[in-house]
């Protein structure tokens, strides 16, 4: 079991199954499979009316970003955010790694129409990002990772918020206040220690699912919502029973999914400037904002301890660069009503991820030489 939970066989999915969906786009079974993913899926008595695709995204989604909240509540109460002291850095950190990709989108950007695309590299993927550092950052300290993930976990709640203030059209107040006492009833009794609540709890967050759904918000909030109200020992219980099935199934389908494209026959001149603003400001702004906060952050901190050297900052600045599933995400939310850039910001995030883990990885491998060199002793002198 213990390889199901394996960041690097996790990452390793991820773009295996990005590729192949990239793959199979472009050859002459693509239109066929696009047509399976683009066919109706209509669920009439409870109002909804989604795609093969839109299930994945805004479904199979929301499970991802249930375990996002548990790992950031898991942050906020036990990990590097549970004091403000301790904070500081991720926090500084993140907050310029989602400004500078986002002032570097913008500034390359000019048509209004396209601007609305600012968020899409403003993200970090979290599984993608630990993932690549597992597989060459070994020797590296473990407060490396704390940092990195410390930093991912702030970055999907900044996304959270992006997605649910700049991405919600044509709210419905009324689902959206019926929804607000089914999660409190959920988190309610993730509280009782009974395993026999289990059923009553999958309908309680199916029910806050379709409700957030019905609301105009994105339904992926609901599933924010769920994990951060969830009981401790709960969600500890929920973490373990979903991690595998979103290493293994949910982030390697929605990015097969989401790099379900045709490629654009088109000269490089007559790509759109959301292409270039993402390939642009994902890889280097998030290692410029991030290193930058960092760096910010590190020298206000009061204690010794709580400062991060440069070398260690860069690994995760490096990595932080990694938008991947969020991007994709954020990509489809941006332009799903313009087509063609829709799929240029597909093929940027994709591209410029890879950047950013190449980026990341000889960063990481080389910090990581640094610490192996450190611990070897010099040969006695005869």
């Amino acid at each position: 079991m213990r390889i199901l939970r394996s960041e690097r066989i996790a990452a390793v999915l991820l773009v295996a199954a990005a590729a192949l969906g990239l793959a199979l786009a472009n050859t002459p079974v693509g239109p066929g499979v696009a047509a399976v993913v683009g066919a109706p899926l209509p669920l009439p008595l409870i109002g909804l009316s989604l795609t093969t695709g839109g299930w994945v995204k805004d479904g199979l989604l929301a499970i991802f970003f249930l375990l996002a909240a548990i790992e950031l509540r898991q942050e906020l109460t036990r990990g590097e955010l549970a004091s403000a002291r301790r904070a500081l850095v991720p926090v500084v950190a993140a907050v310029g790694g989602v400004v500078v990709p986002a002032i570097i989108f913008l500034l390359i950007v000019r048509e209004p129409e396209l601007s609305s695309g600012w968020p899409i590299p403003t993200a970090t993927d979290v599984a993608f990002a630990l993932g690549v550092l597992a597989i060459v950052g070994r020797g590296l300290p473990g407060r490396i990772r704390a940092l990195l993930l410390a930093l991912a976990v702030i970055d999907d709640l900044i996304a959270i918020v992006i997605i649910g203030v700049f991405f919600t059209t044509g709210l419905q107040p009324l689902p959206l206040i019926l929804a607000a006492p089914v999660i409190l009833l959920f988190g309610w009794l993730s509280y009782r220690r009974s395993r026999g609540y289990l059923p009553a709890l999958i309908v309680l967050g199916l029910a806050a699912w379709v409700l957030v759904a019905l609301s105009g918000i994105h339904p992926t909030i609901a599933g924010v919502a769920l994990g951060l109200v969830l009981a401790p020992r709960a969600a500890a219980r929920t973490r373990r029973a979903l991690e595998p099935v979103v290493n293994l199934a949910v982030l390697p389908i929605f990015a097969f999914v989401a790099a379900l494209v045709v490629i654009p026959g088109v000269g490089l001149r007559d790509l759109s400037p959301v292409f270039w603003a993402i390939l642009i400001a994902l890889p280097l702004g998030k290692l410029v904002g991030i290193t930058a906060g960092g760096v910010i952050a590190s020298a206000l901190a009061a204690h010794r301890s709580d400062r991060v050297p440069f070398g260690d900052l860069l690994v995760v600045a490096g990595l932080g660069g990694i938008g991947f599933t969020v991007s994709l995400l954020m990509n489809e939310l941006a332009f799903g009503h313009l087509p063609v850039v829709a799929v240029e910001g597909t093929l940027a995030v994709l591209v410029a991820s890879t950047i950013a883990a190449v980026i990341g990885a000889a960063i990481a491998w080389s910090r990581a030489a640094h610490y192996r060199r450190g611990r070897v002793s010099p040969a006695p002198e005869r």
